[in-house]
């Protein structure tokens, strides 16, 4: 229940995220919730294989590469949901710190499948 929960409160992140940038847009809640979903699963499963296959220039750049790992998970995401629309790759990048921004000021965790008791 606790999942579910943080799911949908990541998808107001998602909404009140794509509100306040105009190269995102997201058509409804239930596209949000859906981009919750697929950004959950993303971070998740994807995200931690993608970091360890970048592991090099992760630490060259002192962590910063990350950032780019969330704008590619985002633009992954877009390309999966109808509703979900990101102009670019700046976009993605601003979108994923203010939805970063967004939900450690709502305290969820993007990686909500894992068990964090």
């Amino acid at each position: 229940m606790r999942i579910l929960i943080q799911l949908l409160v990541l998808a107001i992140a998602v909404m009140i995220s794509s509100w306040l940038l105009p190269g995102v847009m997201v058509n409804n809640y239930l596209s949000a919730v859906g981009v919750a979903l697929i950004l959950a699963l993303l971070n998740t499963f994807i995200k931690p294989l993608l970091i360890l296959i970048t592991l090099p220039v992760t630490i060259l750049t002192f962590g910063i590469f990350l950032l780019v790992i969330n704008a590619g998970l985002i633009l992954l995401a877009s390309d999966m949901i109808d509703g979900f629309f990101v102009d670019g790759f700046w976009w993605a990048l601003l979108f994923s710190l203010i939805l970063s921004l967004i939900s450690a000021l709502l305290g969820i965790n993007t990686n909500l499948l894992k068990d964090r008791r």
